[in-house]
């Protein structure tokens, strides 16, 4: 069974930072893009940033600058790293992995598997 776990969400005060982890089991990403969307109430799901399988990095205008997407295929696990978090970076995080597309990885119905998410909250 593939499985993609997010973690590393939570309440953060505005300027501050978090690590979200996304870890993989049941198949090897390592060969595949692999991204973050977000989704808060209300809105639709949008792109955050994503990772080709060779280190190509994708971030939406929104958090360039802020965030910092990685991955370690060894361990089939891949990080955002956010700093200078705003209020309106108040969403759900999921993970998605394996886009059918080795580059250009915006597009949320190009992932094949989503984990279940994690709940950032930044407060002003």
């Amino acid at each position: 069974q593939v499985q993609l776990v997010e973690s590393g969400g939570g309440l953060v005060q505005a300027g501050g930072s978090l690590r979200l982890s996304c870890a993989a089991s049941g198949r090897t990403f390592s060969t595949s893009g692999m991204g973050w969307f977000r989704q808060a109430p209300g809105k639709e799901r949008e792109f955050v940033a994503a990772i080709s399988r060779d280190g190509v990095r994708y971030y939406a205008d929104s958090v360039k600058g802020r965030f910092t997407i990685s991955r370690d295929n060894a361990k089939n696990t891949m990080s955002l790293q956010m700093n200078s978090l705003k209020p309106e970076d108040t969403a759900l995080y999921y993970c998605a992995g394996e886009s059918r597309h080795t580059y250009y990885l915006t597009s949320g119905d190009d992932y094949t598997y989503w984990g279940q998410g994690t709940q950032v909250t930044v407060s002003s």
